[in-house]
This record gives structure tokens, C-alpha cells and sequence, in this order.
């Protein structure tokens, strides 16, 4: 009886355990899906954490990202995802080594007209409301939280344009 109590004590305490804190993003940063150094393309990019893997996997765009957490085939369980708060990026060109924020507190301009860094629509990571609808009344979308945004958003067919635009 002991026994099985510290096992469900040990037990509760692995699924209570700290999710991993952001890492900076460097030059050995590639995407998950590209392949390519992130740091070479504009935007907003994102790092999510898996168990039983030591690093992050970085995604050159938010919207890559969140396909992978909204979408049916994962490399195991997500323990944390960090997306680049575009409210302190010193621009779009430049979104930040370390500005991560939890993409579960965020708020996201999803529809704006902006692209990311591989070419595709982009979905735009703010950490606070304020700013977050301050871009979508320059460049359009709509403000909603990861919880709300629908899996179309980040599933559906897109046309990438092969130029790098930077928004204003």
C-alpha cells in the first residue's frame, strides 16, 4: 500500500513538471519542415518542446507551427510552445532572439496581410491585446486566443508568394 502510494506521488509529480523555458533562437536553428536557418527569414517564428527530446523543434513561421500542434501527426507529447512576441520585436525583419512568449497566454491576428519568412499567410504573435488589435486595424484579421482559433485556420491550403514582403 506504501508502495503503490509513492508510485502515484512519483507519478502526479511527472505530470506536474515545469515545462521547459524558451531557448534563443541562434544560427544553428533550422525548421522543422524546411530544414533552413530561421534566422535568415523575416517574421515571427516558434520553438515547440516535446517529451523525451533534449531541444526544441523551431519552425521558420508561427502558422508551420501551429499546423504541427493543430494537426493529427506529432514526434510525441507537446510539453511547451514559444512563439515570438511581435509586440517587442525590433521589427518584422528581425523578430527577436529572445522574446518568446507561451502561445497558450498569447493573443494571434490571424487573416492579416502579411506573409512569413517561408511565404505563406502569417499568423501574427502578440503578448498583449492592445497590440495585437492595434496591427489587425493596420493590416486586417481578427484577434483570437490559440484555444480559439480554428484548425482551418492553420490547415487550409495557402498561396506563398515567393517575395519577401515586410509589413508596415
Amino acid at each position: 500500500m506504501i508502495l503503490s502510494a509513492a508510485f502515484l506521488v512519483a507519478a502526479c509529480q511527472n505530470e506536474t513538471a515545469k515545462a521547459p523555458d524558451p531557448v534563443t533562437m541562434t544560427a544553428a536553428a533550422v525548421g522543422h519542415y524546411c530544414q533552413m536557418q530561421i534566422d535568415q527569414h523575416p517574421g515571427p517564428k516558434a520553438q515547440i518542446h516535446l517529451a523525451g527530446l533534449p531541444d526544441p523543434i523551431f519552425f521558420a513561421q508561427v502558422r508551420d507551427a501551429l499546423a504541427y500542434v493543430k494537426g493529427q501527426e506529432r514526434d510525441g507529447d507537446i510539453l511547451a510552445i514559444y512563439v515570438s512576441d511581435m509586440g517587442s520585436a525590433p521589427s518584422w525583419e528581425e523578430p527577436g532572439r529572445d522574446n518568446w512568449i507561451n502561445a497558450e497566454t498569447g493573443d494571434f491576428v490571424v487573416g492579416a496581410d502579411v506573409v512569413g519568412g517561408m511565404g505563406a499567410p502569417e499568423i501574427v504573435p502578440f503578448s498583449d491585446a492592445k497590440a495585437a488589435k492595434a496591427f489587425a486595424a493596420r493590416k486586417g484579421g481578427e484577434v483570437m486566443t490559440l484555444q480559439d482559433m480554428p484548425a482551418e485556420a492553420v490547415l487550409a491550403p495557402v498561396d506563398v508568394t515567393l517575395e519577401e514582403e515586410a509589413p508596415s
